[in-house]
């Protein structure tokens, strides 16, 4: 990583600033990176605001790839080397970087709680590298910035690593006593030290269902020991492992997408697949995740005559001045508005999707719309719902499936209800009774359903409750190859089964320059180790 040495003297911010297209979402004034002596306090917090910025770009492109939000070009599956360049150049020359001060500088004060905090960090940021790209620096990387030409090691001997590094950070949990103060020094868990072990506990659990195509009895294993031991999981949405963003413009701390799409110009069209698959499933969710700002709107692709007005995938038509008119993200997770508008073309089918005290009228969004604090959910009580009802399914581990998918859904809808009610948000939260009429409906569907039936409505509710974190989705998608989406109208690429890597890293590191070309076309069609 040559190119490390040019840009390491920018502040946070900058790099915040760069990471979020212009747009950034959290400013902050000091610069911890290369303190006289590290400050264990001002550094961990560092890393916790630019791991999640410095994944904004790779979580944008996976969610267009997983059809919920759109752009032209990655709809179509086209990539290039400057696409996903800022997250990865931002990891490793911020986050990664800075973890390892944390780590060095909290072992040699034996600051066993930073120490835990920050490898528990440095696994799940190097585990949602090796899924998205595949073979990456690691070793030499773990270095810090004194090897400028990192080896690229495999996948699977990284995850190797990773479940040693999580072993180790759950110990060192345990060494000493585990008391950060202040506890604003944790963004995330507030030093609560039985929130870390969850974490740490539940990216094993991830982890080991990740592998379970290409190393079954090592999953299995896994998850069972994890089981039996009776080791902690989150197990509640308010144990979930997220960022919340906060509701000011200056300084900007608001979710990014509040922070691109409620002003005149825009980045995205929300995915009329999406929409539709919500829309036609009768799904309550709809309302929270998208916000129309007309009530009809028919005009070439978009036929519903409802507002919900957005782009199928792999459409190449030219986009007219429609920036007033087209749907766009709503309170759930950016933090946006609820749509409380009557919809068009609801038929008596629909129970879940009503005009039942719907009294609003569709609005043009500005940036006085809306909080912005939003939530990007990294690890969720829903998913682990739906990873153990999954494991149940595939490798016989202990857990009646049915209930797990059952509590997945019901996790998903309260998390909705969490964050669309507080921090300034405000939404009408779907009753319980609603909630449990939902899940009957969905339950009924799993009954009806053979074997791969069941499984397939587990990882379609499991994407559903996963927007807002594109990642996880696409990471399913080629595991699994669930949810069934629809073919990109014009595709320009096979669709993509790694994401390209940093033109400059392929540029500039000796191990892989001479055949950068090569390394590059090869993402498009190489599976990730797990991926069988």
């Amino acid at each position: 990583m040559r190119f490390i040495t040019t840009i390491r003297s920018l502040s946070l911010l900058g790099l915040l600033l760069v990471a979020g297209s212009c747009k950034d979402f959290v400013d902050i004034n000091a610069d911890p990176n290369n303190p006289t002596t590290p400050v264990l306090e001002l550094l961990l917090p560092a890393t916790q605001v630019s791991m999640t910025g410095s994944l904004r770009d790779v979580n944008q492109g996976t969610s267009i790839l997983m059809q919920q939000l759109y752009t032209s070009n990655t709809s179509r599956n086209f990539q290039d080397g400057t696409d996903y360049q800022q997250s990865w150049n931002a990891l490793y020359t911020q986050v990664l970087n800075d973890i390892e001060i944390v780590i060095r500088e909290g072992t040699r004060q034996q600051r066993w709680d930073y120490v835990a905090i920050a490898k528990l960090q440095k696994a799940y940021i190097y585990s949602i590298m090796v899924d998205l790209w595949g073979d990456i620096p690691y070793t030499d990387a773990s270095q810090g910035l004194s090897i400028s030409d990192p080896v690229f090691e495999s996948g699977s001997s990284i995850y190797d690593k990773l479940f040693t590094l999580l072993d180790e950070a759950l110990a060192d949990a345990n060494k000493g006593n585990f008391a950060i103060q202040p506890t604003t020094a944790d963004i995330i868990y507030k030093g609560d030290k039985a929130a870390w072990l969850r974490m740490g506990n539940t990216l094993k659990l991830k982890l080991f269902n990740q592998i379970r195509l290409v190393q079954p009895d090592k999953a299995k294993a896994g998850i069972s020991a994890l089981l039996s031991a009776n080791a902690p999981l989150i197990t509640t949405n308010a144990q979930d492992f997220s960022f919340r963003f906060g509701t000011t413009e200056t300084p900007a701390n608001r979710h990014p997408w509040h922070r691109t799409e409620y002003q005149a110009s825009k980045s995205y069209y929300m995915s009329q697949n999406f929409m539709e698959r919500l829309f036609t499933t009768d799904d309550p969710r709809l309302r929270f995740y998208v916000y129309r700002q007309t009530s009809n709107y028919t005009v070439g692709f978009t036929p519903t005559g409802n507002g919900y007005f957005g782009r199928y995938t792999g459409d190449a038509t030219a986009s007219p001045n429609d920036n007033a008119l087209k749907a766009t993200v709503g309170v759930y997770p950016a933090g946006g508005l609820y749509d409380n508008s009557p919809i068009n073309n609801l038929t008596a089918s629909n129970v879940f999707i009503t005009n039942t005290g719907a009294t609003s009228a569709p609005k043009v969004v500005t940036n006085t719309d809306g909080s912005g604090a939003g939530v990007f959910p990294f690890i969720t009580n829903a998913m682990v719902k739906f990873i153990l009802a999954e494991a149940a399914l595939t490798l016989g581990t202990t857990g009646d499936a049915k209930q797990l998918f059952q509590d997945g859904i019901t996790a998903s809808l309260n998390s909705i209800n969490t964050i669309s009610t507080t921090s300034g948000n405000s939404a009408t939260p779907l009753a319980t009774a609603t909630i449990t009429a939902f899940v009957a409906n969905r339950t009924a569907q799993y009954d009806a359903a053979d074997a791969a039936g069941k499984l397939s409505a587990v990882i379609t509710q499991k994407y559903i409750a996963l927007y807002g974190n594109g990642m996880e989705a696409y990471n399913d998608y080629r595991r699994t190859g669930l949810p069934v989406l629809p073919a990109p109208i014009a595709p320009l690429n096979t669709f993509p089964l790694r994401l390209s890597y940093s033109v400059t890293e392929l540029s500039t590191n000796a191990n892989v320059s001479d055949k950068a070309d090569q390394i590059q076309t090869a993402q498009q069609i190489t599976p990730v180790f797990w991926d069988k």
